[in-house]
This record gives C-alpha cells, sequence and structure tokens, in this order.
C-alpha cells in the first residue's frame, strides 16, 4: 500500500505539545490527556493552555496531577479519521504513562487492522519530530515498511538533552526514573536529563542555571553536525528567554540544519518537568 498524506492519519497525544497541529496538517488529530488539580479536571491543550496551567501553578497549594486518555477517548478519535485508511498513532513512552497502552486496545475495539500504535520512547517535541518525519515521506509516498524503519532508525538515534530547576516535580509525580540518583542534591545544582529506552536518565551534574546552558551548547557541538539533514527542536516551561536564547544558539552553530520547532511544554509535561525545564532535541534525517 502506499501511504499518502490523502490516506494515512497521523494521531498524537497532547504530550507532544503541539495543540494546534491539526490547522496546519489536515490528516493531524491530538488526543488530550488530563490534568488535575484536586478534583478538576482539564483536558491538555483543550481546556487549559500551557500559559494558563503555568500561571495557576504558581499561585495553587495542589499540587497536579495527571492521567492518561482512555480507550475511550482514542476510539472516538479513530473513528473521526475513518476515512483514512491507515491511522499511525504516536505516542509518550509506554514506561511513564499509559497512554499508548489506552491507544493499543482502541485500536483492538476497532478490530479493522487500519490503527499502527507506535511507543516512540520519548516525550514532548521528540514525538512531534518524529511524525514531522513521517509526514514528509507521506509527501512523497511511503509504505509501512518505510515508516517502521524509520521509527526503528528514530529509536537509536534522536537525541535529547534537558535541564530541570528542580527534580520536585519529576520526584511527585513519579516520572524520575534512574534519576532518583540526583535527588537530594546542593542548593543551584542543575541536573542534566535525557531519555533512554523510555525511561529519564541521569547524564551530569553542573552548578547554576548557565552552567546548565552551556552543557545544552555543548552536546549541540559534539552531538551533532551543521547540515541540512539535521533537525532541531527546542521545548521549554515558563523559560521563554532561556529558549529564545537556545533559538538563537542553534541558528548561529547550525545554520544549514533546520530548526524545526520551538514549543512550550504543555500541562502534562509541565506538571512532571516543572517550570524553568529547558530542551534541546535532534535527529538526522536526509529525507
Amino acid at each position: 500500500m502506499n501511504l499518502t498524506t490523502e490516506n494515512t492519519a497521523i494521531v498524537l497525544d497532547s504530550t507532544a505539545d503541539l495543540p494546534d497541529i491539526a490547522d496546519r496538517f489536515p490528516n493531524w488529530r491530538v488526543v488530550p490527556l488530563y490534568v488535575r488539580f484536586g478534583d478538576e479536571s482539564l483536558r491538555d491543550g483543550v481546556d487549559t493552555s500551557a500559559a494558563d496551567f503555568y500561571e495557576r501553578l504558581r499561585s495553587s497549594t495542589v499540587f497536579p496531577t495527571t492521567s492518561q486518555p482512555t480507550p475511550a477517548d482514542f476510539l472516538a478519535c479513530y473513528e473521526e479519521v475513518s476515512a483514512y485508511e491507515r491511522i499511525l498513532s504516536l505516542h509518550v513512552s509506554a514506561r511513564v504513562s499509559g497512554t499508548f497502552e489506552s491507544a493499543e486496545r482502541a485500536a483492538a475495539e476497532l478490530g479493522d487492522g487500519r490503527v499502527h500504535a507506535i511507543d516512540t520512547e520519548t516525550a514532548s517535541a521528540s514525538i512531534a519530530m518524529l511524525a514531522l518525519a513521517i509526514q514528509r515521506r507521506l509527501a512523497r509516498g511511503t509504505s509501512d515498511e518505510e515508516i517502521d524503519a524509520l521509527v526503528e532508525r528514530y529509536l537509536r538515534e534522536r537525541g535529547l538533552l534537558f535541564t530541570v530547576d528542580t527534580l520536585e516535580f519529576l520526584q511527585r509525580g513519579g516520572r524520575i526514573g534512574k534519576a532518583a540518583a540526583f535527588a537530594g542534591t546542593l542548593l543551584q545544582v542543575k541536573p542534566i536529563l535525557s531519555i533512554q529506552e523510555g525511561e529519564v536518565v541521569p547524564v551530569k551534574r553542573v552548578r547554576g542555571e548557565r552552567k546548565a546552558f552551556a552543557a545544552l551548547a555543548a552536546a549541540l557541538e559534539t552531538e551533532t553536525e551543521d547540515e541540512p539533514a539535521y533537525r532541531f527542536g527546542v521545548a521549554h516551561a515558563a523559560a521563554p528567554e532561556r529558549a529564545a536564547e537556545l533559538e538563537a544558539l542553534v541558528r548561529e552553530r547550525r545554520p544549514r540544519a533546520v530548526l524545526e520547532l520551538v514549543v512550550t511544554l504543555g500541562a502534562v509535561i509541565g506538571a512532571h518537568a516543572g517550570p524553568g525545564t529547558l530542551a534541546l532535541f535532534w535527529f538526522r534525517d536526509g529525507d
């Protein structure tokens, strides 16, 4: 089967941090996760924007919690795009969320084999960058086999680093993974983290915000090249000035590459990473 933008839909969950992407790509849809303040449940990117969430977080005495979409949520989305012959459903790491499991259950309930649920083993702009790589192939025509090969290579080769102001949010949300080794560090010590095989892992510790930024800049220099095949993404949680500085650095140091995305972490990812988070994503895609 020749897969194209006309016969193939892409479904993301809201942790990809692209709430309005369907306005850009008619074949894309986003299924929201939920963020809760006490008994109040809000759909990520629908009932609350990133800006509203961080504003509320600053004043709330209640720590937010999150939950995955239900299989019924996914089933409703899959039925909405029922005119498409294939549905590629890309989701946040199954190691940190039940979202992928809900998508699989909905696909099984649909029962016609059209849905291919994909555990991206990552989060935020990294999910979106994989989806954009798939979309480029759909635009010229592709196959299930080529998409499978792309996903396998993406899981092996994509890179990401992020720094958080505090590990408190990852700890309280239960998403700290192997980065628990950094818990309880001294004030002003900033952890540099990554996601490997779907789990948050520690990379190094540095002292102060400037050295944390320097660690991201160093990765840009050592892990990537200045060539058109490279794609980059930047994400932040209520830290637009730091994100703008990182964006400028990518454009300066990698002028021949493509800066695909600069996004604000939505409510669900923000609830686990916390305000002040800054992330750099990259992938070499020659397509």
